[in-house]
This record gives structure tokens, sequence and C-alpha cells, in this order.
């Protein structure tokens, strides 16, 4: 009851503010709740549940949570595409019970003894549940079979140390075993792993070569990059047969805030998007989220004759 009171003196008027990412609709929201505070009792504010709202990064929008999460974590407001974690990214584009996990027991290790590397590492495993920033398997996608690769942001930026190297150029080598497509949906923004020195760079070539020999046995691979994708454009990220990308992902082998710091110049944020990558030929298709599984199912059964 109390919930339902609180949402229906504050829905209206937010749900009136919120029609865009403009600054107006923006002002509009914070002075809607500005007011909304003064008008309820403190009491009410106190009890209402933190988790029933979500704040769009990019537009400001509260949206309620369940909505959002159903849309898939896409802002029904202004259409920005939060980061998704693997796991979620597993569930929401592969056949229900169909994924079989590659390679699970690898894990990373700590070559250079690099400070602190080791527990960064046993936060973001236990953040993310995985061993390291990479999720590799067999699953299906709308009954279409596929070598399946997802890379997380959330682990460490999704950078790319000996273990995602391996993982990929092992989930490649296993697919042309299998004679199966590959699809790989890469979140990994933080490039080559520092912490691991030469090792992380050494992927680069090894993921490159691997991707070489997919092509000659005449296997599928298809990308999908979310934001942020940027070290890995250099070597697997950008070798895909055809390159999608969701919309707004930022795109790039170097990110805006690294140019800025080492070059002394501001990149155009536009520049380093989707939707500018596929106007100049690097991008094949911006795909939203709810039709990825779609888009690439139909691209596989157009390889396969399906």
């Amino acid at each position: 009851m109390l919930l339902d009171t609180v949402t229906a003196k504050i829905r209206m008027p937010l749900g009136c503010a919120l029609l865009g990412p403009s600054k107006s609709a923006v002002g509009g929201v914070k002075a809607v709740a500005e007011e909304q505070r003064e008008v309820l009792p403190e009491t009410l504010l106190a009890e209402l549940p933190k988790d029933v709202w979500h704040k769009c990064r990019n537009c400001e929008a509260m949206v309620y949570k369940k909505d959002f999460e159903q849309n898939l974590k896409v802002c029904p407001k202004c259409g920005y595409h939060e980061r998704i974690g693997a796991w979620e990214r597993l569930w929401i584009t592969v056949d229900e019970g169909s994924f079989v996990e590659w390679d699970a027991d690898l894990q990373p290790a700590d070559p250079l003894n690099f400070p602190e590397y080791a527990d960064k590492v046993r936060r973001d495993q236990e953040r993310t549940g995985l061993k390291d920033a990479a999720l590799t398997g067999k699953a299906r996608i709308e009954g279409m079979p596929v070598a399946i690769g997802i890379t997380d942001f959330n682990f460490m930026g999704g950078s790319m140390g000996s273990v995602v190297g391996e993982k990929i150029a092992r989930l490649m080598e296993r697919a042309m075993d299998e004679k199966l497509p590959v699809f790989i949906i890469i979140g990994s923004g933080g490039g080559a792993r520092m912490q691991e020195g030469i090792l992380s760079l050494m992927q680069m070539g090894k993921t490159s070569a691997v991707c070489g020999r997919l092509h000659e046995a005449r296997l599928p691979y298809i990308a999908l990059l979310t934001d942020s994708m940027a070290g890995v454009h250099a070597s697997f990220g950008s070798l895909a047969d055809i390159i999608l990308a969701e919309p707004g992902a930022l795109v790039g082998f170097t990110g805006p805030r690294v140019i800025e710091l080492s070059l002394k110049i501001k990149v155009p944020i536009e520049h380093r998007q989707a939707e500018f990558q596929f106007e100049h030929g690097h991008i094949d298709m911006i795909v939203q989220r709810k039709q990825v599984r779609p888009v690439v199912a139909k691209l596989l059964r157009f390889w396969y004759g399906g």
C-alpha cells in the first residue's frame, strides 16, 4: 500500500517530465523530484524501496526498474543500452538450457607479481561469477548451433590477458574441430591487460592468427561490438566476417580519455560511437539489443541454408 500511494503521487509528474534527454527535460525531472520531496512526508520517502527506480546514465530519466529490466536494460526514454554482464548477456542470447561451457577451469596467473593484481582478480571473480573476463562455450541460437564467446567489461574492463586470449583461441580451434560458426560478443574496453606485461600483448597475435585459420576453414565468424570496445579492436575485434554493434556503443582502438591524456587533443564523442563507424564502413549493421538474437539466427540460417 505504501509503494502504491507514493507511486500514484509521483508517477504522472515524472511521466510528463521525462520525454527525452534534453537539458530542459532533465531540469524538469529534478524540479519535480524536489517538489515531491517537499510534499511527501519524510517517513514515506525513507520507507520507499530504493530498488524501484533506475536512473538512466544518458538522459537521467527515472524509469521503473522492472520495466527497465524487461526491456533488456535499454532505457525506454532515450534508447541508451546499459552495459550488462556476460552471464546476463548469455541468458538473453542463446536458447534456454543449450549452453555448455568450455575451458571453465582456466584462471589468470600473476607472472610479474604486479602490485594488487591478485586482489583485483579475486574481487572481480566474486563480483562477476567468472574466472576471467571471457566466457566461452557451445550453444544454440533459435536452434542453430554456434560456438559463442562473451567478454565482460565488469571484469577489469574486459581487458585481454593470457586467459582471455587463450579462451578465444581455443573457442575458434574447437569450432574448427566441430565445424561450428563462431559468434563473439565483445565488451573489452580495457585492451591488453598491463598487469601481465608482454604476455597480454602476445594474445593479439595469437587471436589474430587463429582468426585467419578460421577464415581458411570457411567457417563464419560474427562479432557484436558493445559498449565499450577498444583494445581488442587491433585483433579479433575487427576480423569478423560480419561486424554488428549495439546503438551508441563506444568503438575504437583507444578510448577518448586515453587520447586526451596522451595526445592532448579532444576527440568528439561522436567519432567513437558505433554509428560513426557504421557510416564509414567499419561496421556492417547497428542492431538493437532485442534484435540481436533473431538477427544472428537469420545470418546463420543464410550461411547454412536453413
